[in-house]
């Protein structure tokens, strides 16, 4: 048999309590006793032949594999993977490099620009699903203005562009993602303000990569080389820029940098404020803290992340963060209690992400994994099973 993520003895458990079935009532349908079935969920007697595992999962009234944890797929996952074919396709066309005839009339630069609205704002509402169907057409309609006006047609392409990195990232998509922002910066090449905000993209897709950190710290000092001079809207950018930086030094275990980084970082941030979403980047004091919390987790201090992120959600500005930014950085603190031994806490704040937006928990992959995690601590409480089960790994 196949390990699976959740001891099926805690299966088990979960799938009893809701039939209604006490340990007493569920051994009398066995055949067995009430000791035998404690001892089964609780893991210390293991279960092996699939003909017992067969007969529990007819009186739960569940198939085998199921109780096993095979074969579970989330809901909507064929959906998503037909909607990023899509998305690819749409990104696979070069209209602009090729300068072709519009075969119908391009959508005006008003409409463009209401369209670029409405994905982002759709994203910063995690609804995901719907970005996904969205995008295929918008990427396309970008497209074609740029191949008619390139100049007039480059913010719309760049910001398209970097929703579409950003959505990707989410769902896992990294080879995709890099390709969206890879494209947002050639787009933005030559304006110092758009390659900064593609560059924001570049930064949350190359996480993992050393050589990104020199590429963030080279578009923040172009879009705002002072820290104390600039709109608004160049030093959001300049910070995220920054942030975006000591992120990928926190993957890299380099807390000194991570450290200098996000100092400078929260002097812009007062500057700017709590409240503001500039660029699409809902950079503020608040959105700082989150960062120090998330390079906490990276460089495995759980207890600094906890403080931190416990601190945070009680701030003003974290009620006006657009609602994608606060179950993100949920899941971060659920790695962080995981972090301290607190899988009771974890579950809470996982459940609680999903409370307020269950695409954040439900289509995006590296969540499943954080949710198994928790799901298979023995002290996890049983109300993670549910959302555990509804992802599969439970």
């Amino acid at each position: 048999m196949s390990r699976d993520p959740v001891p099926i003895g805690r299966r088990v458990a979960y799938l009893r309590v809701r039939r209604r079935l006490s340990q007493q009532s569920f051994a009398d349908r066995l055949g067995k006793s009430k000791s035998w079935v404690d001892k089964v969920e609780r893991g210390v007697r293991s279960l092996e032949r699939l003909s017992t595992i067969r007969e529990i999962a007819a009186v739960l009234r569940v198939d085998a594999a199921a109780l096993l944890g095979r074969d579970v797929q989330p809901a909507g996952v064929a959906e998503r993977r037909e909607g990023v074919a899509q998305i690819r396709a749409a990104l696979s066309a070069y209209p602009m490099a090729f300068g072709r005839p519009a075969d119908r009339a391009v959508m005006s630069p008003e409409g463009l620009a209401r369209e670029v609205r409405h994905v982002w704002t759709t994203y910063q509402h995690a609804r995901y699903p719907r970005l996904v169907e969205l995008l295929p057409t918008v990427v396309t309609e970008a497209h074609r203005a740029y191949a008619q006006e390139p100049e007039a047609g480059r913010a719309a392409v760049v910001e398209v562009y970097r929703v579409t990195a950003a959505l990707l990232v989410k769902l896992g998509e990294g080879s995709l993602a890099w390709l969206a922002a890879d494209r947002a910066m050639s787009a933005a090449t030559g304006d110092r303000v758009l390659l900064a905000c593609a560059a924001v993209q570049l930064g949350q897709v190359l996480r993992a990569s050393t050589r990104a950190g020199p590429v963030m710290l080279a578009a923040a000092s172009q879009v705002a080389p002072s820290p104390r001079a600039g709109t608004p809207a160049e030093l959001s950018l300049r910070g995220s820029l920054l942030v975006q930086a000591a992120l990928i030094a926190a993957r890299a275990g380099d807390d000194r940098v991570v450290g200098d980084l996000l100092d400078e970082a929260a002097e812009l941030a007062a500057q700017v404020g709590d409240g503001h979403d500039h660029c699409w980047t809902a950079f503020g004091p608040t959105a700082v803290e989150l960062a120090r919390v998330a390079a906490a987790v990276e460089l495995g201090d759980g207890p600094q992340a906890v403080a931190r992120h416990e601190n945070a959600v009680g701030r003003d500005g974290w009620r006006w963060l657009p609602i994608e930014h606060r179950p993100a950085h949920l899941i971060d603190a659920a790695r962080a209690y995981l972090q301290t031994d607190d899988p009771t806490n974890a579950a809470r704040v996982l459940l609680r992400a999903d409370t307020i937006a269950p695409a954040e928990i439900r289509h995006r992959p590296t969540v499943r994994e954080v949710v198994a995690q928790v799901a298979r601590d023995p002290n996890a409480p049983p109300t993670i099973h549910r959302l555990a089960v509804a992802l599969g790994v439970g």
